[in-house]
């Protein structure tokens, strides 16, 4: 992989800096400040070697899929000032590596996986960032809480002590044409903020991740305060 043109040296940089640039002007066009949102750098496939390049460029969240091979970036890049995100499917079985490893866990989606995540980071007296998962596209290759099941999980896991939710998270179907996933983009908004307004304990409904390499302008003018981008930095291989 390391060898692919994609992820030549120098080109994560360069990248980098498009994908910044990108962001930048998607938040000023609809009103809002860059700073509002988050890059989280998608490095799920990424070697180390890529990910080393992207910190010296100026990456400080990635965002990991599978937890074996995120442990062992985390084990090569401990000397590293960056934040771990989880952002793919994650079996209970795998819970107690995600809360030692993770500084958000993105994809929380059902209660029987809070309670283990709780218990964990019981364990080590840490409480454990999350984000609700929601399949707002309904669809059943994705993982996911249904739309209408969010707001009765949420309160469910606002009695959990060791978890804190700070948001939504959700990945919509693909389109060819961006514009097509606006509304998926709205209505991911328009369900946190009626979350929100139930002012539920231990509950923040303050983050928004969603958008991808394809669509995040679109996610950013829709109200995303992080967008998880991997292609456009890394390269088509991840």
């Amino acid at each position: 992989m390391s060898d692919s043109p994609e992820l030549a040296k120098g080109s994560i940089k360069k990248r980098l800096s498009d994908v910044k640039d990108r962001i930048k002007k998607a938040a000023i066009a609809c009103g809002r400040e860059p700073e509002e949102i988050m890059l989280v750098a998608v490095s799920k496939t990424a070697p180390v070697d890529a990910l080393k390049e992207a910190i010296e460029a100026g990456v400080t969240v990635f965002g990991e899929s599978y937890i074996q091979e995120a442990r062992a970036k985390f084990t090569a890049l401990s000397s590293c000032s960056v934040s771990w995100h989880f952002i793919g499917h994650l079996q209970t079985n795998k819970a107690k590596y995600a809360v030692s490893l993770f500084n958000l866990i993105q994809t929380v989606d059902t209660l029987k996986l809070a309670r283990e995540l709780n218990q964990q980071a019981k364990k080590i007296n840490t409480i454990q960032p999350i984000l609700v998962q929601v399949n707002i596209g309904r669809e059943s290759t994705k993982s996911g809480a249904a739309a209408k099941d969010t707001l009765s999980l949420i309160k469910d896991i606002s009695s959990l002590e060791n978890l804190s939710v700070k948001g939504l998270m959700t990945m919509p179907p693909f389109f060819d044409n961006p514009e097509k996933v606006r509304p998926y983009f709205s209505a991911l908004r328009e369900l946190r903020d009626h979350i929100d307004k139930k002012s539920i304990p231990n509950v923040s409904m303050d983050e928004l991740s969603m958008g991808m390499t394809g669509d995040f302008e679109i996610a950013i003018e829709e109200g995303a305060t992080m967008v998880r981008v991997g292609t456009a930095i890394f390269g088509k291989e991840n």
